[in-house]
């Protein structure tokens, strides 16, 4: 089956930074986007980062641009959100996802705190 497990989430300083990876089986990885989503008290779940699968075309929402990086490794079936500048805006529950009929399955997330 599908499992997607998050990891390397913390608490940090702003303007720290944190390397988030995502470990993924039970299906043909390189054949599907990877998005990363964050959701924070509250509000509603948001994408943060996507990559194509072959290729590695990738997408930010704006408040990211700049700042974060996504990145996938195709022979080890894992993604990647790597955080500079963390802001405490950035805190939120951190959610690694595959695209297409594979969007409806969801890992645990790792927690991504940003205070002083």
């Amino acid at each position: 089956q599908v499992q997607l497990v998050e990891s390397g989430g913390g608490l940090v300083q702003p303007g720290g930074s944190l390397r988030l990876s995502c470990k993924t089986s039970g299906f043909a990885f390189s054949w599907y986007d990877m998005r990363w989503y964050r959701q924070a008290p509250g509000k509603e779940r948001e994408l943060v980062a996507s990559i194509s699968g072959i290729g590695g075309t990738t997408n930010y929402v704006d408040s990211v641009k700049g700042r974060f990086t996504i990145s996938r490794d195709n022979a080890k079936n894992m993604a990647y959100l790597q955080m500079n500048s963390l802001k405490p805006e950035d805190t939120a529950m951190y959610y690694c996802n595959a695209g297409g009929k594979l969007s409806g399955s969801w890992g645990q997330g790792t927690q991504v705190t940003v205070s002083s």
